[in-house]
């Protein structure tokens, strides 16, 4: 078991993500690991469910080097520089099923910008 524990906590983030989705999959072995795959994927199946977990893979590295906010104001600049206004991104902002508190960190970031 040591050894099990030692591969999914090299794979991080996404080895624990895949973990409980295979979990909560219901089945046991190969059909598990596809099921969970499949599941995180949603309509793009299998191959959807990888690129999930290497995107969050990046993420969490990127988390872990820079720190939460840091990448949520490089994600805003990024929108912004892009051409979408200050109340395109409030909008797309107060869309996402995230915390009222972080919705608000947010919005003053979206203010003292440019």
């Amino acid at each position: 078991m040591d050894q099990i524990v030692d591969k999914i906590a090299a794979l991080g983030v996404p080895g624990l993500v895949l973990l409980v989705a295979m979990s909560v999959a219901g089945f046991a072995g190969a059909a598990a690991l596809t099921t969970a795959l499949a599941m995180l994927g949603g309509p793009f199946g299998m191959i959807g469910g990888i690129a999930v977990l290497g995107i969050l893979g990046l993420m969490s590295k990127g988390l872990a080097e820079y720190g939460f906010e840091k990448m949520f104001q490089g994600v805003v600049d990024e929108l912004y520089k892009k051409g979408k206004t200050k109340s395109d991104i409030e909008r797309e902002v107060d869309s996402y099923p995230i915390s009222k508190d972080l919705k608000l960190k947010i919005r003053n970031y979206l203010h003292e910008i440019g």
